[in-house]
């Protein structure tokens, strides 16, 4: 009898695979409702459809997004607006920092990390960190990059789908969609209240915030963060010694 092997899949494959299917659902709506909003709030301040699907290509992240078209709209000059986006986006440096040992495969090419960083948001980097140390070290990569661009397709969707439903909506309805991507953030985080550290992260940043806003809003959300995240790293370090 002459057996025929089967080719076995490709951890590429499958992790991309995998990463598409967690990305394809409740994220994905939820994102893409987010650039709906995004989309219409392009409209009707005047931008063409060409500037809001451009920023969504190369700039994916609503906060810098709205930066520059805020600044954009001021009439800023082109530095100033890189500038702004820059500042508004340095948070994901750290967060590909966090997120570097989860998907590194020793003896790989580095290349891939830094071509895969481009990619790095706030929905998929919370779901990589979440389901990624279930996953195969060997397709973690790929699995991030299946839930990244599975995201960044909606994203491109519901801002096509927002910037021509413009109108169809009230002004605060529109409004209100950017912000559901902050708000399933935070639900996301919730769902790892077994991790000590960041229980302790968000309790000491969310209080040192309701301190210092009074007397430095503009600035109470920085120092809390940094803050909040330092004291968080040496309570638990003390704690596990």
């Amino acid at each position: 009898m002459t057996h025929v092997s089967v080719p076995s899949p490709s951890p590429v494959r499958e992790g991309l695979r995998a990463g598409a299917k967690i990305g394809a659902g409740m994220p994905a709506l939820v994102l893409g409702a987010s650039y709906v909003g995004f989309g219409g709030f392009v409209r009707d301040n005047g931008l063409g459809l060409d500037i809001a699907m451009f920023t969504t290509l190369t700039a994916w992240a609503l906060p810098g997004q709205l930066v520059m078209v805020e600044l954009y709209l001021a009439g800023a000059p082109l530095l100033a607006i890189a500038l702004g986006v820059a500042l508004a986006n340095m948070r994901l440096a750290p967060m590909c920092t966090v997120m570097l040992p989860v998907v590194r495969v020793e003896g790989r090419p580095a290349w891939r990390l830094y071509l895969a960083a481009n990619w790095v948001a706030i929905t998929c980097w919370a779901l990589t960190m979440l389901h990624a140390p279930q996953v195969p070290r060997e397709q973690r990569l790929s699995w991030f990059m299946g839930c990244a661009l599975t995201l960044w397709a909606a994203s491109l969707a519901g801002c096509a789908i927002g910037y021509f439903a413009a109108g169809v909506f009230p002004h605060p309805v529109s409004l209100a969609l950017v912000f559901l991507n902050p708000l399933y953030f935070g639900l996301l985080m919730l769902q790892d209240l077994r991790n000590r550290q960041r229980v302790l992260s968000m309790l000491c940043g969310a209080g040192l915030c309701a301190i210092l806003h009074p007397f430095v809003p503009e600035w109470s959300l920085l120092i809390a963060g940094v803050a909040g995240g330092s004291l968080a790293y040496i309570l638990s370090k003390r704690g596990a010694a």
